[in-house]
């Protein structure tokens, strides 16, 4: 098993920054990727961004990017979303996944198909 822990959340300006952490623990030698997923309040779940290991490969969704970068420790086994020029509208629970696949795409990171998930990370913007 993969335990996931978030931090990093927080009440935010809309413009502002927030950058937000997510270690790995178990067993980690199965992980191949990592991610963010988000669920705003009466919303689906949705893909943020993810990065593969190994050979790398960043993917955004076009609702974020230019905006959020994430990035990893190949060390730690850790991954980290820096998060700016928030909006009200980024306003959502933070997830951070893991699996034991890499996928190359935004389109292949689907929720059903994440094998670990942190409990979440609670990230309000005010207008």
């Amino acid at each position: 098993q993969v335990q996931l822990v978030e931090s990093g959340g927080g009440l935010v300006q809309a413009g502002g920054s927030l950058r937000l952490s997510c270690a790995a623990s178990g067993r980690t030698d199965s992980i191949y990727s990592m991610g963010w997923f988000r669920q705003a309040p009466g919303k689906e779940r949705e893909f943020v961004a993810g990065t593969n290991w190994g050979h790398g490969g960043t993917y955004y969704a076009d609702s974020v990017k230019g905006r959020f970068t994430i990035s990893r420790d190949n060390v730690k086994i850790a991954v980290y979303l820096q998060l700016n020029g928030l909006k009200p509208e980024d306003t959502a629970v933070y997830y951070c996944v893991a699996d034991q696949a890499q996928r190359y795409g935004a389109q292949y990171w689907v929720s059903y198909h994440m094998a670990y998930w942190g409990k979440g990370t609670l990230v309000t913007v005010s207008s």
